[in-house]
């Protein structure tokens, strides 16, 4: 009788342990994302002297800047950087603007960068286009926050829109 039960325990532990490993299991899948996590965003610091190079550059060359406000704990970040590297829109970026990365902390660094430049950073990945001489030609706010769920061509369709 003793060994049927001793059985009949091990038995109830491994089915215990085998589900605990499938929900462990199932858990640590659902935390990875399937959007691979890069660094993007410079040091919150880099942002004032990265924007100023940006614009000597663009006044010189007659590009646009693109300050794009966000940072790499943001999946829609992760994926607009990826989109912003992928043909056509490598080109046209390469072509017509200077892609400045600013890195907002969460939520609660350079802000007044991103003021500065007419986003109220509601949400991310944020995108300022701005000309040679610092003046803001485009500010926009939530337009790519769900950039996730959208096509590189929206992003193409942004750059074509913007390109001086």
């Amino acid at each position: 009788m003793r060994a049927g039960k001793f059985r009949m325990g091990l038995i109830a532990a491994g089915v215990a342990f085998a589900g605990v490993a499938l929900i462990v299991g199932v858990g640590a899948r659902a935390q990875n994302s399937p959007i691979p996590r890069k660094q993007i965003y410079p040091a919150i610091e880099a942002a004032p002297a990265d924007i100023r190079a940006a614009l000597a550059e663009a006044r010189r060359t007659h590009k646009r800047v693109i300050l794009d406000f966000g940072g790499d704990w943001c999946p829609d970040c992760q994926v607009l950087n990826i989109y912003f590297h992928q043909s056509p829109n490598a080109e046209l970026v390469a072509k017509y603007f200077i892609l400045v990365d600013v890195n907002i902390g969460r939520m609660d660094a350079n802000l007044d960068i991103a003021h500065k430049y007419g986003i109220p950073l509601t949400g991310v990945p944020a995108l300022a286009v701005v000309d040679g001489d610092g003046k803001v030609v485009y500010a926009q706010n939530q337009e790519f926050s769900d950039m996730r769920h959208l096509e590189p061509s929206a992003l193409t369709a942004f750059l074509n829109q913007w390109k001086p």
